[in-house]
């Protein structure tokens, strides 16, 4: 069990559903925003200066900065980050999607706050500078990673898989990190941070594959694994569940016939039921 598992089991329950349609809506409310209330958005940029100096709300009004100041390319990134933000959340669960994209925020604006206390009243004024533009691109990189062969079709004309488009990112990116000066650096950095922690710290269990194969398991012992209180676990020998004790872990015994459930304790050491 990784540290994601452990988190789901105590935090689970407060994952935002669709949490990509939220991130397409702060887009378009920030994008109409710009366009047409430009007084305003300068109140919403992400700066650590005037955060500090009580204007709290920057600290997420940030993400309603668009990626982006075209229409065209507003729309494009509507589409394209609809159907892999909600491929990446069925494919992962709920929860794991929260994390990577809430983790990336927070790395986002960690980055903005040492930037600032490094260069001091030389950072105001750059807030803009930090949007969701490269949380949008740890988006596609996780779905390149988890789907390298599925194709996409470049300009909507030229089919091409995921894992050629996420080198040619990655190509960008590394140039956008060598060319710029220490802040785009780091705010590159910051942004893309969730895509390395998440997938060097879990290695495995994160193929669409297996996330579909956990899924069915858990969808056939539902029945089996409704108790009092709405627990989802017990052992059948001393009866603990995890509302007894978070920390508790369940497994099934493959030698017991039928679905008998045991915790940590007693998963070697019971009564065979044959």
């Amino acid at each position: 069990m990784n540290w994601l598992d452990k988190l789901e089991k105590k935090f689970g329950r407060f994952a935002i559903p669709n949490l990509t349609m939220y991130l397409i809506g702060a887009y378009i409310i920030g994008f109409g925003i710009y366009y047409f209330l430009p007084g305003l958005f300068k109140w919403l940029t992400l700066e650590p200066y005037f955060i500090l100096k009580g204007q709290v709300w920057r600290v997420i009004s940030w993400v309603l900065v668009p990626p982006s100041g075209s229409l065209i390319s507003i729309i494009f990134i509507v589409l394209l980050y609809y159907s892999l933000g909600t491929a990446l959340e069925r494919a992962w669960g709920t929860f794991r999607y929260n994390v990577y994209i809430f983790s990336g925020i927070l790395f986002t604006v960690i980055g903005a706050f040492a930037l600032y206390f490094i260069a001091g009243t030389g950072m105001i004024g750059y807030g803009g500078l930090f949007s969701t533009y490269y949380i949008n691109m740890s988006i596609f990189l996780a779905f390149a990673v988890s789907y390298p062969d599925m194709e996409l079709l470049l300009y909507f004309i030229i089919p091409i898989k995921m894992k050629w488009m996420a080198i040619v990112y990655a190509v960008f990116i590394i140039y956008d990190f060598i060319a710029g000066n220490f802040i785009s650096r780091v705010t590159i950095a910051a942004s893309l941070l969730n895509f390395v922690v998440f997938f060097l710290s879990t290695k495995k269990g994160y193929s669409p594959k297996q996330q579909m194969r956990k899924k069915k398991y858990q969808k056939q012992s539902r029945p089996h694994m409704t108790y009092s209180n709405g627990a989802r676990h017990r052992c059948a020998v001393c009866g603990r569940t995890e509302l007894d004790d978070p920390n508790l872990e369940f497994r099934f015994c493959s030698k017991c016939n039928g679905n008998y459930e045991y915790c940590q304790d007693h998963l070697f050491t019971h009564e065979h039921v044959k």
